[in-house]
Protein backbone atom coordinates (compact mmCIF):
# COMPACT_ATOMS: atom_id res chain seq x y z
CA UNK A 1 0.00 0.00 0.00
CA UNK A 2 1.25 3.69 -1.19
CA UNK A 3 1.58 6.05 2.33
CA UNK A 4 0.94 9.74 1.67
CA UNK A 5 4.76 10.57 2.07
CA UNK A 6 5.50 8.02 -0.96
CA UNK A 7 2.85 10.24 -2.78
CA UNK A 8 4.59 13.22 -1.54
CA UNK A 9 7.79 11.81 -2.82
CA UNK A 10 6.77 11.06 -6.04
CA UNK A 11 4.90 14.44 -6.82
CA UNK A 12 8.29 15.91 -5.49
CA UNK A 13 10.49 13.80 -7.87
CA UNK A 14 8.21 14.77 -10.73
CA UNK A 15 8.59 18.27 -10.21
CA UNK A 16 12.18 18.22 -10.19
CA UNK A 17 11.87 16.18 -13.72
CA UNK A 18 9.67 18.73 -15.20
CA UNK A 19 11.67 21.91 -13.72
CA UNK A 20 14.95 20.28 -15.30
CA UNK A 21 16.99 22.60 -17.01
CA UNK A 22 19.20 20.63 -19.53
CA UNK A 23 18.12 21.32 -22.82
CA UNK A 24 17.29 18.64 -25.29
CA UNK A 25 20.36 19.57 -27.63
CA UNK A 26 19.58 17.04 -30.21
CA UNK A 27 15.91 17.79 -31.33
CA UNK A 28 16.15 21.49 -30.95
CA UNK A 29 17.52 24.55 -32.14
CA UNK A 30 19.05 25.87 -28.48
CA UNK A 31 21.76 27.29 -30.65
CA UNK A 32 20.04 30.09 -31.62
CA UNK A 33 20.12 31.47 -27.37
CA UNK A 34 23.99 31.31 -27.52
CA UNK A 35 24.14 33.19 -30.90
CA UNK A 36 22.09 35.84 -29.20
CA UNK A 37 24.66 35.61 -26.28
CA UNK A 38 27.34 36.12 -28.42
CA UNK A 39 26.28 38.77 -30.23
CA UNK A 40 25.07 40.54 -26.59
CA UNK A 41 28.65 39.59 -25.86
CA UNK A 42 30.24 41.35 -29.39
CA UNK A 43 27.62 44.31 -29.05
CA UNK A 44 28.50 45.10 -24.84
CA UNK A 45 31.95 43.95 -24.33
CA UNK A 46 34.30 43.41 -27.38
CA UNK A 47 33.21 46.51 -29.91
CA UNK A 48 32.90 48.91 -26.68
CA UNK A 49 36.13 47.43 -25.27
CA UNK A 50 38.25 47.88 -28.70
CA UNK A 51 37.05 51.55 -29.41
CA UNK A 52 37.83 52.53 -25.48
CA UNK A 53 41.25 51.02 -26.27
CA UNK A 54 41.36 53.26 -29.70
CA UNK A 55 40.52 56.20 -28.15
CA UNK A 56 43.10 55.66 -24.84
CA UNK A 57 46.00 54.87 -27.72
CA UNK A 58 45.10 58.33 -29.52
CA UNK A 59 44.82 60.01 -26.23
CA UNK A 60 48.86 58.39 -24.95
CA UNK A 61 50.10 59.81 -28.61
CA UNK A 62 48.96 63.42 -27.95
CA UNK A 63 50.09 63.33 -25.04
CA UNK A 64 53.38 63.03 -26.14
CA UNK A 65 53.53 65.40 -28.26
CA UNK A 66 56.22 68.24 -27.78
CA UNK A 67 55.98 71.69 -30.10
CA UNK A 68 58.99 70.01 -32.43
CA UNK A 69 56.81 67.58 -33.00
CA UNK A 70 53.49 69.33 -33.93
CA UNK A 71 55.57 71.64 -36.18
CA UNK A 72 57.66 68.55 -38.07
CA UNK A 73 54.01 67.24 -38.35
CA UNK A 74 52.86 70.49 -40.11
CA UNK A 75 56.10 70.55 -42.18
CA UNK A 76 55.49 66.80 -43.64
CA UNK A 77 51.50 67.60 -43.67
CA UNK A 78 52.42 70.58 -46.33
CA UNK A 79 55.30 68.34 -48.17
CA UNK A 80 52.42 65.15 -47.89
CA UNK A 81 54.27 62.60 -46.72
CA UNK A 82 51.98 61.14 -44.23
CA UNK A 83 49.09 60.25 -45.82
CA UNK A 84 49.05 57.58 -44.06
CA UNK A 85 49.50 59.22 -40.61
CA UNK A 86 46.67 61.53 -41.84
CA UNK A 87 44.23 58.85 -42.03
CA UNK A 88 44.74 57.35 -38.99
CA UNK A 89 43.99 59.99 -37.05
CA UNK A 90 40.81 60.87 -38.84
CA UNK A 91 40.10 57.40 -37.92
CA UNK A 92 41.02 57.89 -34.85
CA UNK A 93 39.21 60.59 -34.23
CA UNK A 94 35.92 59.48 -35.86
CA UNK A 95 36.26 56.52 -33.61
CA UNK A 96 36.51 58.97 -30.89
CA UNK A 97 33.41 60.62 -31.93
CA UNK A 98 31.23 57.52 -32.31
CA UNK A 99 31.85 56.75 -29.05
CA UNK A 100 30.94 59.79 -27.41
CA UNK A 101 27.69 60.05 -29.45
CA UNK A 102 26.63 56.20 -29.73
CA UNK A 103 28.02 55.63 -25.77
CA UNK A 104 24.63 54.82 -23.78
CA UNK A 105 24.29 56.36 -20.72
CA UNK A 106 25.09 54.02 -17.72
CA UNK A 107 21.70 53.33 -15.66
CA UNK A 108 22.18 53.90 -11.79
CA UNK A 109 19.65 52.77 -9.19
CA UNK A 110 20.21 55.59 -6.71
CA UNK A 111 17.72 53.80 -3.58
CA UNK A 112 14.53 51.89 -3.22
CA UNK A 113 11.61 51.14 -0.72
CA UNK A 114 9.62 48.02 0.02
CA UNK A 115 6.09 48.37 1.83
CA UNK A 116 6.17 46.92 5.05
CA UNK A 117 2.76 46.01 6.51
CA UNK A 118 1.25 46.59 9.14
CA UNK A 119 0.85 44.45 12.12
CA UNK A 120 -3.20 44.93 12.61
CA UNK A 121 -3.18 42.61 8.85
CA UNK A 122 -1.38 39.56 9.79
CA UNK A 123 -3.21 36.61 8.73
CA UNK A 124 -1.49 33.86 11.19
CA UNK A 125 -2.68 30.23 10.35
CA UNK A 126 -5.17 29.80 12.86
CA UNK A 127 -6.67 32.73 11.60
CA UNK A 128 -6.49 32.09 8.36
CA UNK A 129 -8.29 28.14 9.21
CA UNK A 130 -11.02 30.09 11.19
CA UNK A 131 -11.56 32.38 8.30
CA UNK A 132 -12.22 29.51 5.77
CA UNK A 133 -14.90 27.94 8.42
CA UNK A 134 -16.72 31.03 9.54
CA UNK A 135 -16.81 32.45 6.02
CA UNK A 136 -18.48 29.07 4.97
CA UNK A 137 -16.92 29.89 1.51
CA UNK A 138 -15.28 26.39 1.28
CA UNK A 139 -16.73 23.16 1.54
CA UNK A 140 -14.59 20.68 3.74
CA UNK A 141 -12.15 19.05 0.96
CA UNK A 142 -11.31 22.63 0.18
CA UNK A 143 -10.59 23.56 3.79
CA UNK A 144 -8.17 20.28 4.12
CA UNK A 145 -6.99 21.16 0.96
CA UNK A 146 -5.84 24.55 1.96
CA UNK A 147 -4.73 23.47 5.40
CA UNK A 148 -2.17 20.99 3.54
CA UNK A 149 -0.47 23.37 1.27
CA UNK A 150 -0.41 26.18 3.91
CA UNK A 151 1.47 23.63 6.21
CA UNK A 152 3.92 22.76 3.13
CA UNK A 153 4.38 26.72 1.92
CA UNK A 154 7.15 27.89 3.55
CA UNK A 155 5.38 31.08 4.66
CA UNK A 156 5.13 32.31 8.10
CA UNK A 157 2.76 33.62 10.56
CA UNK A 158 3.74 37.58 9.98
CA UNK A 159 2.70 37.22 6.58
CA UNK A 160 -0.57 39.64 5.39
CA UNK A 161 -4.08 39.61 4.18
CA UNK A 162 -5.38 43.18 2.78
CA UNK A 163 -8.00 44.32 5.14
CA UNK A 164 -11.45 43.28 3.16
CA UNK A 165 -10.66 39.60 3.47
CA UNK A 166 -10.63 40.41 7.04
CA UNK A 167 -14.13 40.99 7.23
CA UNK A 168 -16.82 38.27 7.81
CA UNK A 169 -18.13 37.56 5.41
CA UNK A 170 -15.08 39.24 3.23
CA UNK A 171 -15.62 42.62 0.89
CA UNK A 172 -14.03 42.28 -1.85
CA UNK A 173 -15.18 45.19 -3.96
CA UNK A 174 -13.66 47.84 -6.47
CA UNK A 175 -13.25 50.35 -3.69
CA UNK A 176 -11.47 47.98 -1.01
CA UNK A 177 -9.11 46.96 -4.10
CA UNK A 178 -8.37 50.06 -4.92
CA UNK A 179 -7.77 51.40 -1.03
CA UNK A 180 -5.33 47.98 -0.57
CA UNK A 181 -3.32 49.51 -3.71
CA UNK A 182 -3.02 53.49 -2.31
CA UNK A 183 -1.97 52.04 0.97
CA UNK A 184 0.99 50.09 -0.53
CA UNK A 185 2.00 52.52 -3.37
CA UNK A 186 1.82 55.70 -1.29
CA UNK A 187 4.33 54.02 1.77
CA UNK A 188 7.20 52.56 -0.31
CA UNK A 189 7.14 55.79 -2.03
CA UNK A 190 6.63 58.36 0.73
CA UNK A 191 9.74 56.42 1.68
CA UNK A 192 11.17 56.77 -1.25
CA UNK A 193 11.48 59.93 -1.60
CA UNK A 194 12.43 60.73 1.89
CA UNK A 195 15.36 58.68 1.43
CA UNK A 196 16.22 60.29 -1.54
CA UNK A 197 15.43 63.84 -1.18
CA UNK A 198 14.56 63.73 -4.61
CA UNK A 199 11.30 66.05 -5.02
CA UNK A 200 7.98 64.32 -7.21
CA UNK A 201 8.22 67.43 -9.91
CA UNK A 202 11.57 65.86 -10.56
CA UNK A 203 10.71 62.97 -12.07
CA UNK A 204 11.02 62.27 -15.68
CA UNK A 205 9.35 59.02 -16.13
CA UNK A 206 6.80 56.79 -14.08
CA UNK A 207 6.59 52.76 -14.57
CA UNK A 208 4.23 51.17 -12.50
CA UNK A 209 3.34 47.35 -12.82
CA UNK A 210 0.23 45.22 -11.70
CA UNK A 211 -0.47 42.29 -13.05
CA UNK A 212 -4.68 41.66 -11.91
CA UNK A 213 -5.91 45.17 -11.20
CA UNK A 214 -5.91 47.51 -13.75
CA UNK A 215 -8.72 50.81 -12.38
CA UNK A 216 -9.68 53.33 -15.12
CA UNK A 217 -7.51 56.15 -14.34
CA UNK A 218 -4.39 53.86 -14.05
CA UNK A 219 -2.66 53.33 -10.87
CA UNK A 220 0.63 55.52 -12.90
CA UNK A 221 -2.32 58.27 -12.80
CA UNK A 222 -3.29 57.54 -9.53
CA UNK A 223 0.37 58.65 -8.54
CA UNK A 224 0.65 61.27 -10.64
CA UNK A 225 -2.44 62.95 -9.12
CA UNK A 226 -1.34 61.87 -5.67
CA UNK A 227 1.94 63.81 -5.26
CA UNK A 228 1.11 66.65 -8.30
CA UNK A 229 4.10 65.45 -10.49
CA UNK A 230 4.45 67.26 -13.79
CA UNK A 231 2.05 67.16 -16.22
CA UNK A 232 4.71 65.93 -18.93
CA UNK A 233 5.78 62.99 -17.37
CA UNK A 234 6.70 59.72 -19.41
CA UNK A 235 4.21 57.25 -17.80
CA UNK A 236 3.51 53.62 -18.19
CA UNK A 237 1.37 50.74 -16.58
CA UNK A 238 2.41 47.24 -17.49
CA UNK A 239 -0.58 44.82 -16.75
CA UNK A 240 -0.73 40.93 -17.25
CA UNK A 241 2.96 40.60 -16.77
CA UNK A 242 2.26 38.22 -13.71
CA UNK A 243 5.57 37.68 -10.97
CA UNK A 244 8.13 38.81 -13.65
CA UNK A 245 6.56 42.54 -14.29
CA UNK A 246 9.16 44.24 -11.84
CA UNK A 247 12.19 43.25 -14.10
CA UNK A 248 10.39 44.18 -17.71
CA UNK A 249 10.16 47.47 -15.72
CA UNK A 250 13.30 47.66 -15.27
CA UNK A 251 14.13 46.69 -18.40
CA UNK A 252 11.31 49.67 -20.09
CA UNK A 253 12.86 52.05 -17.76
CA UNK A 254 16.73 51.17 -19.17
CA UNK A 255 15.19 51.69 -22.48
CA UNK A 256 14.04 54.81 -21.60
CA UNK A 257 16.65 56.42 -19.90
CA UNK A 258 18.92 55.44 -23.13
CA UNK A 259 17.20 58.02 -24.86
CA UNK A 260 16.33 60.04 -22.59
CA UNK A 261 19.18 62.15 -21.04
CA UNK A 262 19.51 63.48 -17.67
CA UNK A 263 16.59 61.88 -16.27
CA UNK A 264 14.77 60.14 -12.85
CA UNK A 265 12.55 57.38 -13.33
CA UNK A 266 10.27 55.51 -11.14
CA UNK A 267 9.82 52.12 -11.48
CA UNK A 268 6.49 51.20 -8.77
CA UNK A 269 5.70 47.09 -8.52
CA UNK A 270 2.55 45.34 -6.92
CA UNK A 271 0.17 43.18 -6.94
CA UNK A 272 -3.46 43.24 -5.64
CA UNK A 273 -4.89 40.63 -3.57
CA UNK A 274 -8.70 42.20 -3.28
CA UNK A 275 -10.72 41.48 -5.99
CA UNK A 276 -8.22 38.12 -6.25
CA UNK A 277 -8.32 35.76 -3.33
CA UNK A 278 -10.47 32.62 -4.72
CA UNK A 279 -13.95 31.62 -2.65
CA UNK A 280 -14.91 28.61 -4.53
CA UNK A 281 -13.71 24.84 -4.38
CA UNK A 282 -11.92 24.27 -7.66
CA UNK A 283 -8.11 23.22 -6.21
CA UNK A 284 -6.42 24.38 -9.10
CA UNK A 285 -7.76 28.09 -8.12
CA UNK A 286 -7.15 27.65 -4.72
CA UNK A 287 -3.52 27.28 -4.65
CA UNK A 288 -3.00 31.11 -4.95
CA UNK A 289 -5.23 31.79 -1.68
CA UNK A 290 -2.22 29.92 0.11
CA UNK A 291 0.31 31.80 -1.24
CA UNK A 292 -0.12 35.27 -2.28
CA UNK A 293 0.11 38.38 0.07
CA UNK A 294 0.20 42.12 0.24
CA UNK A 295 3.57 43.95 -0.77
CA UNK A 296 4.91 46.18 -2.94
CA UNK A 297 8.20 48.19 -4.20
CA UNK A 298 9.11 51.39 -5.48
CA UNK A 299 12.68 52.02 -7.28
CA UNK A 300 14.33 54.78 -7.94
CA UNK A 301 17.10 55.30 -11.16
CA UNK A 302 18.75 57.42 -13.30
CA UNK A 303 20.79 58.10 -15.66
CA UNK A 304 22.71 60.95 -14.85
CA UNK A 305 26.60 61.05 -14.50
CA UNK A 306 26.50 62.92 -11.43
CA UNK A 307 24.22 60.58 -9.45
CA UNK A 308 26.82 57.63 -9.45
CA UNK A 309 28.64 58.91 -5.89
CA UNK A 310 25.25 58.47 -4.60
CA UNK A 311 23.75 55.50 -6.32
CA UNK A 312 23.59 52.22 -4.84
CA UNK A 313 23.99 50.27 -7.88
CA UNK A 314 24.59 50.21 -11.25
CA UNK A 315 22.31 47.92 -13.84
CA UNK A 316 24.74 46.10 -16.06
CA UNK A 317 22.23 43.60 -18.18
CA UNK A 318 18.54 42.58 -18.34
CA UNK A 319 17.45 39.96 -19.81
CA UNK A 320 13.87 38.65 -21.26
CA UNK A 321 12.84 35.25 -22.44
CA UNK A 322 9.33 34.12 -23.46
CA UNK A 323 8.41 30.34 -23.71
CA UNK A 324 4.87 28.94 -24.31
CA UNK A 325 1.55 30.39 -24.05
CA UNK A 326 -1.36 29.62 -22.48
CA UNK A 327 -3.09 26.95 -23.84
CA UNK A 328 -3.97 23.36 -23.79
CA UNK A 329 -0.17 22.60 -23.51
CA UNK A 330 1.18 25.93 -21.26
CA UNK A 331 -2.17 25.96 -18.89
CA UNK A 332 0.20 27.86 -16.25
CA UNK A 333 -0.97 31.01 -14.27
CA UNK A 334 -4.71 32.92 -15.94
CA UNK A 335 -7.37 33.69 -14.37
CA UNK A 336 -10.79 31.52 -15.12
CA UNK A 337 -14.54 31.23 -13.80
CA UNK A 338 -15.64 27.71 -11.93
CA UNK A 339 -18.86 26.34 -12.02
CA UNK A 340 -20.28 28.72 -9.86
CA UNK A 341 -19.46 31.52 -12.21
CA UNK A 342 -16.02 32.23 -9.33
CA UNK A 343 -13.35 34.00 -11.03
CA UNK A 344 -9.93 33.04 -9.44
CA UNK A 345 -6.29 32.60 -10.67
CA UNK A 346 -5.14 28.75 -11.72
CA UNK A 347 -2.01 27.25 -11.23
CA UNK A 348 -1.80 23.63 -12.99
CA UNK A 349 1.26 21.46 -12.56
CA UNK A 350 2.69 22.72 -16.37
CA UNK A 351 3.92 25.93 -14.65
CA UNK A 352 6.95 23.80 -13.39
CA UNK A 353 7.52 22.47 -17.09
CA UNK A 354 7.21 26.57 -18.74
CA UNK A 355 9.46 27.78 -16.18
CA UNK A 356 11.98 25.14 -16.18
CA UNK A 357 11.93 25.64 -20.79
CA UNK A 358 12.07 29.32 -19.80
CA UNK A 359 14.74 29.66 -17.32
CA UNK A 360 17.28 27.68 -19.75
CA UNK A 361 16.59 29.71 -22.07
CA UNK A 362 17.25 32.70 -20.05
CA UNK A 363 20.30 30.77 -18.47
CA UNK A 364 21.83 30.23 -22.29
CA UNK A 365 21.37 34.02 -23.04
CA UNK A 366 22.80 35.67 -19.72
CA UNK A 367 26.13 33.16 -19.49
CA UNK A 368 27.85 34.76 -22.14
CA UNK A 369 27.52 38.59 -20.64
CA UNK A 370 28.78 37.22 -16.98
CA UNK A 371 30.07 33.77 -17.10
CA UNK A 372 34.41 33.80 -16.81
CA UNK A 373 35.70 32.48 -20.64
CA UNK A 374 37.06 29.22 -18.61
CA UNK A 375 33.30 28.51 -17.49
CA UNK A 376 31.68 29.28 -21.36
CA UNK A 377 34.92 27.15 -23.18
CA UNK A 378 33.45 24.25 -20.22
CA UNK A 379 29.82 24.51 -21.54
CA UNK A 380 30.10 24.72 -25.15
CA UNK A 381 32.63 21.64 -24.75
CA UNK A 382 29.52 20.10 -23.51
CA UNK A 383 27.35 20.69 -26.01
CA UNK A 384 29.18 19.67 -28.46
CA UNK A 385 30.49 16.36 -27.32
CA UNK A 386 26.92 15.59 -26.32
CA UNK A 387 25.35 16.26 -30.16
CA UNK A 388 28.78 14.82 -31.69
CA UNK A 389 29.49 11.70 -30.00
CA UNK A 390 26.47 10.53 -27.24
CA UNK A 391 23.31 12.22 -26.92
CA UNK A 392 23.37 10.69 -23.23
CA UNK A 393 26.02 12.95 -21.68
CA UNK A 394 24.61 14.96 -19.32
CA UNK A 395 24.40 18.42 -19.83
CA UNK A 396 26.97 21.10 -17.99
CA UNK A 397 25.20 23.56 -15.62
CA UNK A 398 27.78 26.42 -15.54
CA UNK A 399 28.99 27.58 -12.00
CA UNK A 400 27.02 31.00 -11.64
CA UNK A 401 28.52 31.26 -8.37
CA UNK A 402 31.71 32.61 -10.02
CA UNK A 403 29.39 35.25 -11.66
CA UNK A 404 27.33 36.13 -8.99
CA UNK A 405 27.56 37.11 -5.30
CA UNK A 406 24.11 37.26 -4.33
CA UNK A 407 21.37 35.45 -5.83
CA UNK A 408 17.58 36.72 -5.48
CA UNK A 409 14.88 34.33 -6.77
CA UNK A 410 11.68 34.67 -7.26
CA UNK A 411 10.17 33.68 -4.24
CA UNK A 412 7.00 32.01 -5.31
CA UNK A 413 7.04 28.97 -3.47
CA UNK A 414 8.70 26.47 -1.85
CA UNK A 415 9.35 23.94 -4.64
CA UNK A 416 10.60 26.58 -6.99
CA UNK A 417 13.19 27.96 -4.68
CA UNK A 418 14.46 24.40 -3.94
CA UNK A 419 14.44 23.15 -7.56
CA UNK A 420 16.65 26.39 -8.28
CA UNK A 421 19.05 25.58 -5.80
CA UNK A 422 19.69 22.47 -6.64
CA UNK A 423 19.44 22.61 -10.75
CA UNK A 424 21.91 25.50 -10.16
CA UNK A 425 24.38 24.19 -7.42
CA UNK A 426 23.50 26.88 -4.89
CA UNK A 427 24.27 26.87 -0.86
CA UNK A 428 21.96 27.60 1.29
CA UNK A 429 22.93 31.15 1.96
CA UNK A 430 22.50 31.68 -1.51
CA UNK A 431 19.05 31.51 -1.43
CA UNK A 432 18.59 32.49 2.30
CA UNK A 433 17.24 35.96 1.03
CA UNK A 434 14.51 34.10 -0.84
CA UNK A 435 13.92 31.37 1.64
CA UNK A 436 12.87 34.48 4.61
CA UNK A 437 10.91 36.75 1.91
CA UNK A 438 8.93 34.07 1.30
CA UNK A 439 8.48 33.32 5.06
CA UNK A 440 8.68 36.51 6.15
CA UNK A 441 6.43 38.10 3.44
CA UNK A 442 4.79 35.55 1.76
CA UNK A 443 4.46 35.75 -2.64
CA UNK A 444 4.42 39.26 -3.08
CA UNK A 445 4.62 38.69 -6.69
CA UNK A 446 6.92 41.11 -8.90
CA UNK A 447 8.14 43.13 -5.53
CA UNK A 448 9.80 39.70 -3.79
CA UNK A 449 12.86 40.32 -5.42
CA UNK A 450 13.25 43.72 -4.04
CA UNK A 451 12.31 42.29 -0.76
CA UNK A 452 14.92 39.58 -0.93
CA UNK A 453 17.42 42.57 -2.03
CA UNK A 454 16.58 44.41 0.95
CA UNK A 455 17.46 41.20 3.51
CA UNK A 456 21.05 41.35 1.76
CA UNK A 457 21.48 44.92 2.83
CA UNK A 458 19.88 44.27 6.37
CA UNK A 459 22.10 41.16 6.86
CA UNK A 460 25.18 43.83 5.93
CA UNK A 461 26.18 41.12 3.36
CA UNK A 462 26.41 43.78 0.03
CA UNK A 463 30.02 44.96 -0.62
CA UNK A 464 31.28 47.58 -2.85
CA UNK A 465 32.11 45.36 -6.54
CA UNK A 466 29.29 42.41 -5.79
CA UNK A 467 27.05 41.75 -8.76
CA UNK A 468 23.59 40.16 -7.89
CA UNK A 469 20.97 38.34 -10.17
CA UNK A 470 17.46 39.19 -9.63
CA UNK A 471 15.59 36.16 -11.28
CA UNK A 472 11.49 36.29 -11.60
CA UNK A 473 9.15 34.02 -13.50
CA UNK A 474 5.52 35.10 -14.75
CA UNK A 475 2.96 34.19 -16.64
CA UNK A 476 3.29 33.38 -20.40
CA UNK A 477 5.53 32.09 -19.47
CA UNK A 478 8.19 35.12 -18.51
CA UNK A 479 11.99 34.12 -17.33
CA UNK A 480 13.22 37.81 -16.99
CA UNK A 481 16.53 38.44 -15.20
CA UNK A 482 18.49 41.67 -13.84
CA UNK A 483 22.10 41.88 -12.98
CA UNK A 484 23.47 44.93 -10.97
CA UNK A 485 26.83 45.89 -9.47
CA UNK A 486 27.23 47.59 -6.02
CA UNK A 487 29.05 50.68 -6.38
CA UNK A 488 30.12 50.83 -3.04
CA UNK A 489 29.57 49.51 0.43
CA UNK A 490 25.88 48.80 1.74
CA UNK A 491 25.60 49.43 5.40
CA UNK A 492 22.70 48.72 7.63
CA UNK A 493 20.04 50.50 6.14
CA UNK A 494 17.53 53.07 8.61
CA UNK A 495 14.06 51.85 6.87
CA UNK A 496 13.75 48.66 5.91
CA UNK A 497 10.95 46.25 5.57
CA UNK A 498 13.12 43.84 7.71
CA UNK A 499 14.20 46.03 10.79
CA UNK A 500 11.91 44.68 12.85
CA UNK A 501 13.19 40.77 12.81
CA UNK A 502 16.23 40.67 10.88
CA UNK A 503 18.07 40.11 13.64
CA UNK A 504 16.01 36.94 14.53
CA UNK A 505 16.72 35.45 10.93
CA UNK A 506 17.33 32.68 9.33
CA UNK A 507 15.15 30.38 11.02
CA UNK A 508 14.60 26.63 10.56
CA UNK A 509 11.54 26.06 8.50
CA UNK A 510 10.00 22.77 8.22
CA UNK A 511 9.07 21.03 5.97
CA UNK A 512 5.28 20.77 6.99
CA UNK A 513 4.47 23.32 10.05
CA UNK A 514 2.02 21.32 12.81
CA UNK A 515 -0.69 23.76 13.82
Amino acid sequence: MKTEADDREQNSTETLSMFRLEPDWMHSSKLNYFKLGYFYLYERVIRQTFTKAMILVMLFQLAHLRADDVMQLWSHLQNSKLTSSIVAFVFLLFMGISYVICRQPSVYLIDFACFRPPSHLRAPFSAFIEHSILGNCFNEKSREFQNRILARSGLGELTVLPESIHYLPPMPDFTAARRESEMVIFAALDELLEKTGVRPKDIDILITNCSLFNPTPSLSSMIVNHYKMRSNILSYHLSGMGCSAGVISIDLAKELLHVHSNKYAIVVSTENITQNVYFGNRRSMLLPNCLFRVGGAAVLLSNKSIDRSRAKYQLLYTVRTHKGAVDGSYRCVFQEQDEEGKTGVTLTKDLMLSAGDALKTNISSLGPLVLPLSEQLIFVAFIVAKKLFNSKIKSYIPDFKRAFEHFCIHAGGKTVIDVVEKTLKLESQDVESSRMTLYRFGNTSSSSIWYELAYIEAKCRMKKGDRTWQIAFGSGFKCNSAVWRALRDIGVPKCSPWIDCIHDLPVKIPEVIDF
